[in-house]
């Protein structure tokens, strides 16, 4: 959760993102190692260029420089995740365990989904699906991805299935697009908070770093909101970045953002775009929560759906059912991009990242099967998420607690400041731990690199049971910390250094 640091000190816009990942490891999307649990005195090595020999304290002889670093971000990540997984919640065989608000997986519609993937067309075999596909995904497939994005995402013309590639999750394309769009060393600009996992998917592989577009929650008036991207803070950290000598390739929007469940307006979407083609960026659009907008007053618009795209070569789109179908196990994701070079190159890395035949065949049939899709999944699906979020936001304004929320998404980003033992990103470590020893696993601000210390995100997409028992144990954390609050002991922590510089 803390920044990697620079090879010359310094530059608070330009530095690598939080070294923490949401999913260390392809096994998961949206994992627990990165937004919860790394600890906060732990330094990180410095990073070199690809070849440059670097030795780590806790490296092995086995290892090349890079395998030392991979290996050392799954090492560097231990309490949250770990300690979870050894003392999980289990309504039958472990009441006392550890209840999960930290992961934003949806657990609500698991009957629907087991019932569609046990049908019967979903169960076929022929020989084609048992050899080397075209490494872009079976044509099948990437016909039925355009059709549903099509669709779903309103496009003013049909897309097109030779502009699609499929692979194994979002994380695999951003690792597939960071490494194919950028030299070594340079950097996307990304706005925080953000989904920190981002950070290792882009370094792992192409050395890629990310530029911050730092947002705050201060609102300066009635046509602005908290964490409100613009214009004016993207040419901000651009020109901080160039000062800094460091190379902005392209530009990173997630659209529901996560962890804000904030929405782009189309506007806004179009105002982004023609600043990333008067600069000659990328930009990659993470619309993986599109279809979880469960508020119907919210009129979310996918960047697809736009009439013209300022710079459609530049234009990178992303989607996947980890979020929206419940399914992060089941690792399907998909790029769309006019860009042939672009989708050629990343089509080549997919014989790393590709998807077994069956899966292909599996994900054509329920992506095809729009009478399910529209009149089952995603009206009960919207319902089960409205009436979580409903249960939680009452139960945090009971509590009086602030909170940001969007409509979207799984989470509900919220406003802990108060609570802290003291204004510092390590006063947030050490609620967070409070939170974590009451058996509730949350995720803190810091992971996805906010600014202000005391937001922690709240997933809310799970059963009211394991919400009611979570939510109390959260109200008995607060109660007690603001009691600590109201009289503070006479010896403080004392102050860390602001690691992210």
């Amino acid at each position: 959760m803390f920044t990697l640091p620079q090879k010359e000190s310094g530059a608070p816009t330009t530095c690598v993102g939080p070294a923490s990942t949401q999913d260390l490891g392809s096994s998961y999307e949206d994992g627990l190692e990165g937004e919860c649990s790394r600890k906060p005195d732990q330094k990180l090595p410095e990073l070199r260029g690809v070849g440059d020999p670097i030795m780590f304290s806790s490296g092995s002889s086995y290892l090349s420089s890079r395998g030392r670093m991979i290996k050392w971000f799954w090492d560097s990540a231990e309490e949250g995740y770990r300690t979870y997984h050894m003392d999980e919640y289990d309504e039958a065989k472990n009441t006392s365990g550890i209840i999960n608000l930290g992961t934003s997986e949806n657990k609500l519609c698991f009957d629907l989904l087991s019932k569609r993937l046990s049908q019967h067309d979903m169960h076929w075999v022929e020989p084609s699906l048992l050899q080397y596909p075209d490494w872009r995904g079976h044509l099948f497939l990437r016909e039925e991805v355009a059709k549903f994005l099509s669709f779903y995402c309103k496009s003013p013309a049909p897309l097109k299935p030779k502009n699609v590639v499929v692979l194994n999750g979002c994380a695999s394309l951003f690792s597939a697009l960071a490494t194919v769009l950028c030299e070594v060393g340079e950097a996307f600009l990304i706005p925080t908070p953000y989904y920190g996992a981002i950070t290792q998917h882009v370094y792992l592989y192409g050395n890629v770093r990310l530029a911050y577009v730092y947002l705050d929650s201060e609102v300066t008036g009635t046509d602005t909101r908290p964490f409100q991207l613009t214009v004016e803070k993207l040419e901000m950290a651009l020109q901080e970045a160039n000062s800094e000598g460091i190379k902005v390739k392209g530009l990173i929007l997630i659209n529901p953002q996560n962890p804000l469940g904030d929405i782009y307006s189309p506007g806004e979407l179009q105002e982004y775009l023609v600043f990333a083609k008067r600069h000659k960026l990328h930009v990659v659009v993470d619309e993986v929560y599109m279809l979880s907008v469960f508020e119907e007053s919210v009129g979310y618009r996918s960047v697809l759906s736009l009439e013209r795209l300022p710079d459609p070569q530049r234009t990178h789109v992303m989607w996947a059912t980890s979020k929206d179908f419940g399914m992060s196990g089941l690792r399907f994701g998909t790029l769309y991009t006019e860009n042939q070079d672009v989708a050629t190159a990343v089509a080549s890395l997919c014989r790393y990242h590709g998807l077994s035949g069956l899966v292909q065949h599996q994900m054509a049939q329920l992506l095809r099967d729009r009478d399910w899709i529209n009149q089952v999944y995603l009206p009960e699906n919207h319902a089960r998420l409205r009436a979580a979020h409903t249960y939680v936001s009452e139960e945090l304004r009971v509590l009086g607690i602030p909170f940001l929320s969007g409509g979207a998404g799984f989470f509900i980003w919220v406003d802990l400041r108060k609570y802290l033992p003291e204004a510092t990103f390590e006063g947030e470590m050490l609620l967070w731990r409070r939170f974590l020893e009451n058996k509730v696993l949350l995720s803190f601000g810091k992971a996805f690199e906010c600014k202000e210390p005391g937001w922690f995100r709240f997933v809310f997409s799970d059963k009211a049971h394991r919400l009611r028992l979570g939510m109390q144990r959260v109200r008995q954390v607060l109660e007690g910390q603001a009691q600590v609050a109201e009289d503070p002991p006479p010896c403080q922590t004392q102050k860390p250094s602001d690691q992210r510089r």
